[in-house]
């Protein structure tokens, strides 16, 4: 792999389970040492795409290509450039930590224990190398998990849901550390459900449905929402919502017993909206806008599965 290709590169890329299309063509690249996430709920296609990457499912068509290696022509090349972090804990519980590390560097190759020494004094387990994996705290066995992962250098990290069941303080740290190895040039790979870590990423490809429905930095998708969003709760919202685009030409949505309004100098229009349907407006709140809102304006439907009645092509710009 060059130092101008890509370190990830997905074309038309399709799955199937059965009769159930999982990935219906999605096209991304993914830069050398870049924090790419790909963001979405259950179901989407992350995990599916998360797998293929990890040569542990073989695509319907399209292509994956991995540090220049494609996962279906060279699957053996791609194990040797990937680290692979799976949402649940891969280590023997039952093995000590250096133990479990002697096993990791036999699969991938790598003997002795001056490169088991190095991984352990990089992510503080040296003084732990004799515990029990599996008496290890969470964020402890996460560190573990990342150690096994890079033992053999590789230039690409694949992780699936990442901070799953870590308590705040060791998902700041695992993030801490991920930045830390982006910054010296290894390629993080995220699938995640989860917003705020989408939001610690370079870019992130947001996907529902087996599609790709965005793509870029989280502050950039979220810059293209406006500046500020005004969520109301009212009576017959969808009512609402069109009256909203039909009135003031508003960027109004229903969802899940909600409208949302993406709009510039919301704080202006809050006393206009009241005064326009006194008493149907039972509470509002104005916030900067999310990578959620960034999914329901794509998708038309909540992150967590509420759906519209009214998609997003259906308001007004």
């Amino acid at each position: 792999m060059s130092p101008t290709s890509p370190a990830i590169r997905l074309e038309s890329l399709h799955a199937r389970y059965g009769p159930r299309e999982a990935l219906a063509g999605i096209d991304l690249e993914v830069g050398a040492g870049e924090r790419f996430g790909v963001m979405g709920p259950n179901g989407a296609g992350k995990t599916t795409v998360f797998r293929i990457l990890a040569t542990l499912m073989t695509p319907s068509s399209g292509r994956a290509r991995v540090a220049g290696h494609d996962v279906t022509e060279a699957p053996h090349e791609v194990r040797r450039r990937i680290g692979v972090v799976f949402q649940g804990n891969a280590q023997d519980a039952l093995l000590t930590v250096d133990e479990n590390l002697a096993l990791a560097g036999t699969m991938q190759g790598v003997s002795g224990r001056a490169r088991r020494d190095a991984v352990l004094g990089e992510f503080g387990l040296t003084e732990r190398r004799r515990d029990r994996a599996g008496t290890l705290s969470g964020g402890l066995r996460r560190r573990l998990e990342l150690a096994r992962a890079l033992l053999h250098e590789p230039p690409v990290l694949l992780l699936d849901e990442p901070s799953a069941g870590l308590d705040p303080v060791a998902r700041a740290e695992l993030w801490v550390r991920l930045e830390a190895l982006s910054a010296r040039g290894v390629t993080v790979f995220v699938a995640t459900h989860d917003l705020h870590e989408a939001e610690r990423c370079d870019r992130i490809a947001i996907v529902d449905r087996g599609r790709c429905v965005g793509i870029g930095s989280p502050r950039g998708l979220r810059d293209g929402i406006g500046s500020e969003v005004i969520v109301l709760e009212c009576d017959d919202p969808d009512a609402f919502a069109a009256e909203c685009r039909a009135r003031f030409d508003l960027r109004a949505t229903a969802i899940a017993g909600e409208v949302r309004i993406e709009v510039d100098g919301a704080h202006a229009w809050v006393p206009r909206l009241v005064d326009a349907w006194p008493g149907r407006i039972r509470s509002l709140t104005v916030r900067p806008p999310t990578l959620e809102d960034v999914f329901v304006r794509a998708t038309g439907h909540r992150f967590d599965g509420g759906r519209d009645a009214n998609p997003p092509d259906h308001a007004h710009a």
